[in-house]
């Protein structure tokens, strides 16, 4: 059996929709972070299966950039989590309200 593009298309597209719920629904920083993650590796996924399919390293090149942008998101995020962490003692979305006194 051959894995055609519609079958990578198909696990990034329930990879980001199971991200797109994860910060929907969750309240965890964390797991908010995590799942804007797994948006990201599936955009990944969907740059990384059309380049395979046309034949064009751009998409890979792109996907490269996307992964470096991820890894800021996720470094500059964590040290905002930690920040928020030690003023409020919670990670819980619904409790943070930063502009409160």
């Amino acid at each position: 059996m051959e894995i055609t593009l519609n079958w990578y298309l198909t696990l990034s597209a329930v990879l980001f929709v199971i991200g797109v719920l994860g910060v929907l629904f969750r309240r965890n920083v964390i797991v908010i972070m995590m799942s804007v993650e797994l948006m990201l590796n599936s955009v990944n996924l969907t740059l990384v299966a059309f380049s395979q399919a046309l034949g064009d390293p751009s998409g890979q090149i792109l996907a490269i950039f996307v992964m470096a942008v991820a890894a800021a998101e996720a470094a500059v995020g964590l040290a905002i989590v930690i920040a928020i962490f030690r003023g409020r003692q919670t990670v819980d979305v619904t409790r943070i309200n930063l502009f409160k006194y």
